[in-house]
């Protein structure tokens, strides 16, 4: 019996692949689990028209990551924050005020993508990586200055 995996099954096959199976196997379990569908002609091409839906929406949703990498790219944020005499701050900046930065700016980021280690507590010019999508990632130029 000839069927198509809806989804991956260890020891016969990733989802989407075509294999043979004895008819009990494919009848009995596979199929009654919808773990696999039957190998006609029209749910091969049905599954190939869901495959090539999928990959167009993953094209665009990557697109759409990288306009809003190149907006992100485009800004540069400051935060004036009062300083001790050893030129640390007190307080930090933190994912949280970023976040609140860019959406002012009209872009929504998650604060859990902004890839910071741990807060800011020194003067300086900062590049601060924000994962939009698994695939791109945008550099924000932070500044922190004195109040």
């Amino acid at each position: 019996m000839q069927i198509v995996l809806l989804e991956d099954v260890p020891n016969l096959g990733k989802a989407g692949d075509t294999v043979k199976v004895s008819d009990g196997y494919g009848r009995n379990y596979l199929i009654p689990r919808k773990k696999a569908i039957l190998a006609t002609d029209r749910n091969i091409k049905n599954l190939d028209h869901q495959k090539r839906q999928v990959q167009q929406q993953i094209g665009n949703r990557k697109k759409d990551a990288e306009r809003v990498a190149e907006q992100i790219e485009k800004l540069s944020c400051t935060f004036a924050k009062t300083v001790g005499e050893s030129g640390k701050l007190f307080g930090s900046v933190t994912s949280m005020e970023i976040e609140t930065y860019l959406k002012e700016n009209g872009i929504d980021v998650d604060r859990k993508r902004i890839l910071m280690e741990e807060p800011l507590k020194n003067l300086g010019m900062f590049t601060i990586p924000i994962k939009i999508h698994p695939e791109v990632t945008a550099n924000l130029k932070v500044w922190v200055v004195q109040e």
